[in-house]
């Protein structure tokens, strides 16, 4: 069963990929090497091979080393954001560019270090000193929901066995049909600050330094 959070994600970084030096923060067991082929990997679980075994709350690099920084599925697990994101801008040459997608509507995953969720605005805040902020809802609202059955089909077992996720797994893929539905979303319940999706799975950033 292919996640359907990974087809917009492939997409994402196939748009932004890169034949320069890469900083692949995270990185255990990804498979994001066609798109960057010249990256370095770092993670903090040995066990998942990585080329740097490290820690991206202080990264064992020199001030300016990378001209990209690649970091996918990571920042909700990261105790101290600010501080992560502030290693992340010192690695990065100036005018170097970050690569970033991080969660917001998810079930817990990766426990017990699945710290926090992050809204468009809770995004801005956290790369307000970064230049050429750009922030994308990885899913409309109806495909949000569509996800969400995927994670309880992928993560729970229920009663009915493969009958009720074969059941599931047809409604999360109605679910991702159904964005005609909509007219107008809002930011708030009184409807007077419209917004693109007021749910979406996850958000994906790039910045510059």
């Amino acid at each position: 069963m292919r996640k359907l959070t990974r087809v917009s994600l492939e997409k994402f970084l196939a748009a932004n990929a890169s034949d320069a030096e890469v900083l692949d923060i995270g990185s255990g067991g990804s498979g994001y090497g066609r798109y960057f082929p010249n990256r370095i990997t770092l993670d903090v679980d040995p066990a998942r091979n990585p080329q740097v075994i490290g820690d991206a709350h202080e990264l064992p690099f020199e001030d300016g080393r990378f001209a990209v920084i690649l970091c996918t599925e990571v920042l909700e697990h990261l105790s101290n954001p600010p501080k992560a994101i502030s290693e992340m801008h010192r690695v990065l040459a100036p005018g170097g560019k970050l690569i970033l997608s991080t969660r917001f509507l998810y079930p817990l995953h990766d426990v017990p270090h699945d710290y926090y969720r992050y809204t468009e605005f809770g995004l801005r805040h956290l790369f307000r000193e970064w230049k050429e902020v750009t922030i994308l809802p990885e899913a409309s609202t109806f495909r949000t929901l569509g996800i969400l059955l995927q994670r309880i089909i992928l993560q729970t077992e229920v009663r009915g066995g493969k009958v009720t996720k074969a059941l599931l797994l047809a409604l999360a893929y109605l679910c991702t049909r159904l964005d005609w539905l909509t007219k107008a979303e809002y930011g708030d319940i009184g409807r007077t600050r419209k917004v693109h999706e007021i749910l979406s799975s996850g958000y994906y950033v790039t910045a510059r330094k």
